[in-house]
């Protein structure tokens, strides 16, 4: 997951390395802080949870260099979880 980083596909999908290095920490921060991942977080820890909500556009920066979800990727609502896992 971290050979993403590598690549220059997801640099051009940010908008360079800049913007790229804002989204991920500006986002960990979202994780430490509580937000739900939007993204299947099991066994990966926070930093493959960013980028594989980067991957599936399910995040970006705004104009305003402010982490923003993109329309149809919203937290699942405590109604949309999948409980029988537990």
């Amino acid at each position: 997951m971290i050979e993403a980083l590598r690549e220059e596909e997801i640099i051009k999908k940010v908008g360079g390395r800049f913007k790229l290095s804002t989204l991920i920490q500006k986002r960990m921060v979202q994780l430490n802080a509580g937000a739900r991942p939007l993204v299947d977080a099991e066994n990966r820890h926070g930093m493959q949870v960013v980028i594989e909500e980067i991957i599936q556009d399910k995040i970006y920066l705004d104009t305003e260099l402010n982490v923003q979800v993109a329309a149809g990727a919203q937290e699942p609502s405590p109604l949309d979880m999948d409980f029988r896992n537990l």
